[in-house]
């Protein structure tokens, strides 16, 4: 199976290691013999009987359901037996054997093969294994598909592996190396059409001289980012296609975490009770505009849907709080996204006709000699045909990543995303009007665009360098004009905003020794902007435009970050850093510390601590709003950063191989937030697309609570995750009065649910129904002010009871149902989903009925269905 190389290899190192293993392995056949177990009755079914031993012992016991029936009944002792016996009374009769490897009993058949699939479709499992900390290639690691016992690989020189033949389905992969803890990645899909392709990183065991750990460690929990170890969780694309909240949109994944509120129609998420609009959003290690069609017309920091695909993202990383050092601007959250390489091997591509339009994909080699490659991904949606005509969204994106290993030079990467939305909406007749909105007119005009180049290189086998060099492009031009009572027309709004960002960023990443690494960086952001707002300051009365903001030049912003992450002992580890920044703008600067500290008190339980001071600038638009006060003009120029301070503590159990559970209580302290003087009105709930208010850093804000999560991975087609919330949100305005933020809901709690049944004559086809339901508790928002209301033709709001009253909680859910036809080299998906099912969400919005003079309630909705059909080939 492996090439005379590495035997060879393997033969130097095998008289030092032999007897080592050779005890090992008698030491844990022994444990497994002599662990005893009682079963609850004699008449169980294989499946209960195996559940049994695995909630008794410390084993987990893995097998391939199209070898084992696992709904056949067999007859069981109940008194206390060993596992050995145990094991012979469940599989007498099968024809399959057993084998223990670490804490696993695998099931295969007697030969120790693979039983026979007949026709039915295989593929190719390869990749790459590298230490996390260096990004340097780890040889002769073992790689092996724990369902598959037979089948295994060793990693070569560039720590490059491949396992052929495996049939489709969905596996669990191990890998091992002496000096490396030993880790399981889980739900692995295999399909017919695509090669999967794993970049699997691996964590040094700091006293692997002392002690050997045979405790697998399952990579799913595992931050991307190797010098973050709290505050976050893995975004996995596989989860983004396959939850039924996902969308293949990580926002949407994101609102079923913990302590995460969704917003009904948008993607906007409120992280712990914080505004949409302190979400970071990182792509490729560059800090990008929110890369959502229709980003921030229906409030801030959330749009209609991500121009991220599952096509071109790989596993990505989410922060929920207190992040480490290399992270600034922002006060909520990160999502820290990274593309994936495409197949430098084969050439695959994928077709998608849904609803929502078209989604197409290639991927390939561009020289399969010097392992380069290309991904591409080209989206053209339209939403008319989901919403009948109600809303005509018109978008397209487009994401590419090159790929360009080189033998000296490190890896070059370029890639690119872009973005065009367009919405057009005209005046009813003038028999229909009610509402402003029945007789205005308008276009919406959005275009972004990122891209860079990227280049990592090893400097030797403890350091390696990365480099971004990368521009951001963001354009909006809204026009409003609307009809009046006698026939005219009044332009009522104009923006024009467009914005250039030129970056550089660079970090050293450097191991010490194998109990310190550390990361050090800089990035210098290049401001160019071009600003001009004119809105109407009463709609309803027709009155014309006013300047509120206008400004063009450019500005340059500052940021550097130093990080260590210490292996104090096996079971503590601390991450150290501190962040600065400066704003050339205004001069306003910060330096931030920023701690954590991770204690694994046993082997399935681990405490962390976490806190960080951590800041964010505004719009650039709000720094060029004036206004005149008191005969005087006054401006947001020099408004300073928005600062909070971040605690937070992590309690993780795992409480077997596949089921964790966490605890996550959490306080957060904002200061220094913009508010408007004299005004309960603050910055933190701010959603509209536009500032015509002149702030102070006068105001605060405090978001408390603790959240919740049970977590059961993917096992024998099932799982489940179910997330809790209890929190608080209040905030401070320049009146000095504590109240509820527009985001305090109070409570949280998501059910995730799914199935997949491999069907067909060979169980090559998969059948999956997933789901999710939801239960939040009512947002805050402000009581109408009928008398200003009704004088101005337009709902106003009465500020001095901001937040006073609550919405009423929503019950919602969503739903996705998909059938996956695997043949050979190509595979058909036909799929249903639909989000917000129930529509119960609990909000209403106001609205002046101009034709009878009332102000009217009306219920919020925002369900969105797609039916698709893709082909991968």
């Amino acid at each position: 199976m492996y090439s005379t190389t590495i035997l060879y290899k393997m033969g130097e190192v095998l008289p030092k290691t032999v007897w080592l293993i050779a005890f090992l392995f008698i030491s844990i056949h022994t444990s497994a013999q002599k662990a005893e177990i009682q079963f609850s009755k004699r008449d169980l079914t294989v499946e209960q009987a195996l559940q049994q031993i695995e909630n008794q012992t410390i084993y987990t016991v893995a097998y391939s359901k199209t070898q084992l029936d696992v709904k056949r009944s067999v007859k069981l002792e109940t008194r206390k037996i060993g596992v050995k016996e145990a094991l012979e009374m469940v599989l007498k009769g099968t024809g399959l054997t057993y084998q223990v490897q670490g804490n696993h009993l695998i099931i295969s058949t007697t030969d120790g093969g693979v039983q026979p699939s007949g026709k039915k479709p295989t593929q190719t499992v390869r990749g790459v294994i590298i230490d996390s900390q260096t990004k340097v290639p780890i040889e002769f690691a073992s790689v092996q598909i724990v369902e598959l016992p037979t089948l295994g690989s060793v990693t070569d020189s560039l720590g490059r592996f491949r396992l052929s033949n495996i049939p489709v389905g969905r596996y669990t992969i191990q890998t091992s190396l002496m000096g490396y803890r030993t880790q399981l990645i889980t739900e692995l899909s295999v399909t017919s059409s695509k090669e999967v392709y794993l970049v699997i990183s691996v964590d040094e065991d700091i006293h692997r001289l002392n002690e050997v750990v045979i405790q697998p460690e399952i990579s799913k929990d595992r931050l991307v980012n190797p010098m973050a170890i709290t505050g976050g969780r893995m975004i996995s694309m596989e989860e983004a296609s396959r939850f039924a909240n996902g969308f293949d949109d990580p926002a949407r994944l994101s609102a079923a975490f913990a302590g995460v509120a969704g917003d009904i129609g948008t993607n906007a998420i409120a992280i712990r009770g914080n505004s949409p609009q302190f979400t970071q959003w990182r792509l490729e290690g560059i800090e990008i505009p929110n890369p959502t069609h229709f980003a921030d017309l229906a409030g801030l920091g959330g749009g209609f849907l991500s121009a991220l695909s599952t096509q071109v993202i790989g596993n990505s990383d989410f922060y929920n709080g207190a992040f480490p050092a290399e992270y600034s601007n922002a006060l909520s959250g990160v999502f820290d996204m990274h593309m994936r390489n495409g197949n430098n091997q084969r050439y695959e591509h994928t077709f998608q006709f849904g609803l929502l339009g078209i989604d197409l994909a290639s991927e390939g080699p561009i020289s399969k000699k010097q392992g380069s490659s290309y991904l591409v991904n080209y989206r053209f949606s339209t939403t008319s045909l989901a919403s009948g005509n109600d809303i005509n969204l018109k978008y397209q994106d487009l994401a590419f990543k090159l790929n360009f290993p080189t033998q000296r030079s490190g890896t070059f990467s370029i890639w690119g995303l872009g973005l065009l939305d367009r919405n057009k909406t005209k005046p009813l007749e003038r028999s229909e009007w009610e509402t402003i909105g029945d007789r205005q007119f308008g276009t919406n005009q959005l275009d972004k665009a990122a891209a860079g180049v990227a280049h990592q290189y090893l400097i030797n086998d403890q350091t390696y360098i990365r480099s971004s060099l990368a521009a951001t492009y963001a354009q909006d031009h809204t026009m409003v004009n609307q009809e009046t009572e006698t026939g005219g027309r009044v332009s009522v709004g104009d923006i024009q905003n467009s914005k250039w960002d030129l970056l550089f960023n660079a970090y050293l990443n450097k191991k010490f020794s194998s109990n310190h690494v550390n990361r050090t960086g800089i990035t210098v952001t290049g401001l160019m902007y071009d600003l001009d707002y004119k809105i109407s300051p009463y709609f309803g009365l027709d009155i014309p435009m006013e300047q509120i903001a206008k400004g063009n030049g450019q500005s340059l912003v500052l940021s550097a970050y130093s990080t260590s992450m210490i292996d104090l002992n096996r079971n503590l580890t601390a991450s150290l850093g501190v962040n600065a920044q400066y704003f050339t703008l205004n001069k306003n600067w910060s330096i931030e510390p920023r701690v954590a500290l991770k204690w694994r008190m046993q082997p399935r339980h681990a405490l962390s601590f976490a806190y960080g001071l951590h800041s964010r600038r505004e719009k650039l638009d709000y720094y060029f709003v004036e206004k005149e006060v008191n005969g005087q003009t006054e401006s947001n120029r020099y408004l300073d950063f928005s600062r909070a301070h971040h605690f937070g503590i992590t309690y993780d159990w795992n409480i077997n191989q596949g089921l964790h559970f966490k605890v996550e209580p959490y306080y957060q302290y904002l200061f220094d937030i913009p508010v408007e003087a004299n005004s309960s009105f603050s910055i933190i709930n701010y959603q509209e697309v536009y500032l015509d208010r002149i702030l102070k850093n006068k105001g605060r804000g405090v978001n408390y609570g603790i959240d919740l999560t049970l977590e059961q991975y993917m096992k024998n087609g099932f799982y489940y995750m179910l997330t809790g919330s209890l929190f608080k949100s209040r905030y401070k305005g320049s009146d000095h009065i504590w109240r509820n933020t527009r985001m305090d809901k109070s409570y949280l709690m998501n059910i995730v649910a799914g199935k997949e049944w491999m069907v067909g004559k060979r169980k090559q086809h998969v059948f999956s129904v997933n789901g999710r339901i939801f239960f939040q508790g009512g947002g805050c928002y402000t009581p109408v002010d009928e008398d200003r209301s009704l004088d101005e033709h337009d709902i106003v709001f009465d500020e001095s009871k901001a937040f006073s009253k609550r919405f009423k909680p929503s019950v919602n859910g969503d739903l996705a149902i998909s059938y996956r036809i695997n043949k050979k080299k190509i595979s058909h998906e036909f799929s249903l989903k639909v989000l917000n099912v129930g529509v119960r969400t609990g909000m209403h919005f106001y609205q002046y009925n101009e034709k009878i003079h009332r102000i009217e309630s009306k219920d919020g909705n925002g369900c969105i269905p797609n039916i698709s059909y893709k082909i991968y080939f």
